[in-house]
């Protein structure tokens, strides 16, 4: 029976360490002192951040029309350049419908 009595201490070694550890998280830090750099608190502390104010729209678009159909065209010219190369190579290019249906 020494052997249960040795267990039953392990157990409640482990358990009083353990307690004593996650009393440590349980302290409130609201009565912790402000360090002195530290800026004002704001004096409505029940105000939230203005989460869904959105900004303005844009009055001009952030890419001209013109220069979208620019990049367009060069990124239609690289696959089609990268299509050819793959042919060129040997080996088949997954077409855009494939790479995008998963098959």
């Amino acid at each position: 029976m020494p052997i249960d009595w040795m267990k039953r201490a392990l157990v409640a070694a482990a358990l009083l360490a353990s307690l004593t550890a996650l009393s440590g998280c349980s302290s409130t830090i609201a009565d912790m002192t402000m360090p002195a750099d530290a800026p004002a608190r704001p004096k409505d502390a029940t105000g939230y951040l203005p989460v869904h104010d959105l900004p303005p729209d844009r009055a001009d678009p952030t890419i001209k029309p013109a220069d979208q159909a620019k990049i367009e065209q060069e990124l239609i010219a690289a696959r089609e350049h990268q299509a050819s190369a793959a042919a060129q190579s040997g080996t088949a290019a997954p077409s855009a419908t494939t790479a995008q249906s998963g098959k």
